[in-house]
């Protein structure tokens, strides 16, 4: 009964990965990189500080990763006031539609380039490349999210305000356990690299 099902997931598997290995060269994962950041740097020094100057010191959704509560939303969209709001669904989310898409792929290919280096690539360890896929999946929605409860305030529901903390906190979870697991990763490649090199000085 579950046998077509498990060699369906296994080509699947086999043609992610192969998707994957296609585009697994240094200057397509730096580039891919360095556009990801740029994008995340002009939301950091332009649209959040832009939207920030209304929020009277309020954190945006998009910036709360451990949540927030009704109550939040409620006075963070009343302290925006209707300038602020605008500002925040005009200028802030539409540049934050195209980043959780880069950061998605970008920071896939980036681990993935360095689990291959650690001959990892194979194992189980390359179910770490969807995390940021799952982070920007997350993103995606709580973008949604907000977007609703900007065109439909003042008439928020518990239903969206709850749905799209959620999202928040997903997105927020495993972006942290990327990271970490993505730092992990860069420190065996850097032991990697130590040891071949002290392996070469004692040939020479």
């Amino acid at each position: 009964m579950f046998a077509p099902l498990n060699i369906d997931l296994k080509q699947d598997m086999k043609r992610i990965k192969k998707i994957i290995n296609k585009h697994l060269t240094g200057k397509k994962v730096l580039l891919l990189f360095v556009l990801t950041n740029l994008i995340y740097a002009i939301m950091l020094l332009i649209t959040i500080p832009k939207t920030m100057a209304f929020s009277n010191g309020m954190n945006l959704l998009d910036m709360m990763p451990t949540g927030y509560n009704s109550t939040y939303v409620s006075t963070l969209f009343e302290t925006l006031g209707v300038e602020g709001r605008a500002v925040y669904l005009y200028n802030q989310l539409p540049i934050d539609m195209i980043y959780p898409f880069l950061f998605g792929i970008s920071y896939c290919l980036l681990i993935a380039y360095f689990l291959k280096k650690l001959n990892k690539l194979n194992t189980t360890f390359f179910y770490l490349c969807f995390l940021p896929i799952i982070a920007g999946i997350a993103d995606y929605l709580e973008n949604f999210g907000i977007i609703k409860m900007l065109n439909d305030y003042p008439n928020l529901t518990e239903i969206s305000m709850g749905t799209t903390n959620i999202f928040s906190i997903v997105k927020s979870i495993t972006t942290t356990i990327y990271f970490i697991a993505l730092i992990i990763t860069l420190l065996f490649y850097g032991i990697k690299i130590v040891k071949a090199r002290k392996t070469s000085v004692n040939r020479v």
